[in-house]
């Protein structure tokens, strides 16, 4: 039996509770929220479904999931306000902070090229120990030390998993913090919004349990395999369980800092950050950012085919910016993130949109039709 939807939903927008709706009977949802802002004014708040796969328990008003990549996101807000607080700038060469980093050609790589995925590191060669992911020290450390797979600063390729140590450690290093910490203090607080990096125990029992494929994942590295088959391989499984396999409804996994890939939130929260944004930084009488950091933060490092997904990509200064076959609605002046299995946050500063999306069941990544019709919905009502 259909668990039944919760909450709230402005009587102009009855097309996205349908497709909200639409989600569980069609697409196979297990449990989800969406909210969603416009103007600074709540028009979705909804939730239901299950918050695990066995369908056992409801998922509630501010259940917490993995939001995976809406913490690229996420982590460039944070290395925008460091920015804004002089701490470091975009142009900064990661070896001044980093002095290990200078090696193997790394030398003159910046801020800018790693929050635009142009650092040529998005995995590590030497094959690292199950659960590495969760040693920070360990993962920046061969980070430091990697030679990169392609000339870094000339191309770019989505750093599916080393995109937060690399930011993470730059930040670490000019702010004194660790990013989860600085979520904490610059983003969760001020907004009064929950998104956790390193989840307190607590909290555990409040977080949904994702359903992840079931698909075997390998725990050790192919033989064989040439440069470009071993790059693939290791972005994803080096070391084992880095995407969150076999570990992603753990303590282990909901203690650790990966802003790549383990950010925990609700949607109310991931689009109470966006509502933000989507007013040039400053709502409610909360200052996030000013609005020229966030016009550089929003503004284009890369485009183009991309090494690893081998397809177009656009990022920004750490967000996801819209491209014709997958954006944040109709207007281009959107950015964002999307996370694994159809999770998003995202503003629209042109129809001042500020949009939420998590659950817990792992669908199609690269075009999700749940999330689609999230988007497509809201915006058929704005028209």
């Amino acid at each position: 039996m259909q668990a039944p939807i919760h909450g709230t939903c402005d009587a102009a927008f009855h097309a996205v509770r349908d497709a909200f709706q639409n989600n569980f009977i069609e697409h196979g949802e297990i449990g989800a929220s969406v909210y969603i802002t416009v103007n600074g004014v709540t028009v979705v708040d909804l939730w239901g479904g299950y918050s695990d796969p066995q369908r056992s328990h409801h998922w509630q008003e501010d259940q917490l999931v993995n939001a995976f990549s809406i913490g690229k996101g996420i982590t460039a807000v944070v290395a925008a306000q460091c920015v804004a607080l002089g701490l470091v700038s975009y142009e900064t060469r990661v070896a001044s902070v980093w002095p290990e980093f200078a090696v193997n050609g790394k030398e003159a790589l910046t801020l800018r090229d790693l929050l635009g995925h142009r650092a040529g590191l998005p995995a590590v060669r030497t094959r690292l120990p199950p659960n590495a992911m969760f040693d920070w020290k360990l993962m920046t450390e061969s980070l430091a030390t990697e030679t990169p797979w392609w000339t870094p600063g000339l191309e770019h390729g989505y750093h599916v998993n080393t995109f937060g140590f690399l930011v993470g450690e730059v930040l670490r290093r000019v702010a004194g913090k660790s990013v989860g910490q600085l979520i904490s203090e610059l983003i969760a607080t001020p907004l009064n919004a929950e998104i956790y990096l390193g989840t307190p125990t607590h909290l555990h029992s409040r977080v949904a349990d994702y359903e992840w494929p079931n698909d075997p994942f390998p725990e050790q590295e192919p033989v064989g395999l040439d440069e470009e088959q071993l790059l693939q391989f290791n972005t994803y499984y080096n070391p084992s369980g880095l995407s969150g396999a076999g570990v992603v409804n753990s303590s282990p996994w909901r203690l650790a800092e990966m802003p790549s890939t383990n950010v925990h939130a609700s949607a109310r929260a991931i689009s109470t950050l966006y509502t933000s944004l989507a007013h040039g930084g400053r709502h409610n009488n909360v200052s996030l950012l000013p609005q020229d950091v966030l016009n550089t933060a929003s503004s284009e490092v890369s485009m183009g085919d991309d090494r690893i997904l081998h397809r177009t990509s656009r990022f920004a200064h750490g967000f996801q910016l819209p491209i014709p076959e997958r954006g944040f609605g109709p207007n281009i002046e959107s950015f964002g993130h999307f996370g694994a299995g159809g999770s998003v946050g995202f503003c629209d500063p042109v129809a001042k949109v500020g949009f939420g999306y998590v659950m817990n069941q792992m669908g199609p990544r690269w075009q999700n039709p749940r999330n689609r019709a999230l988007i497509d919905s809201l915006y058929s009502c704005l028209q």
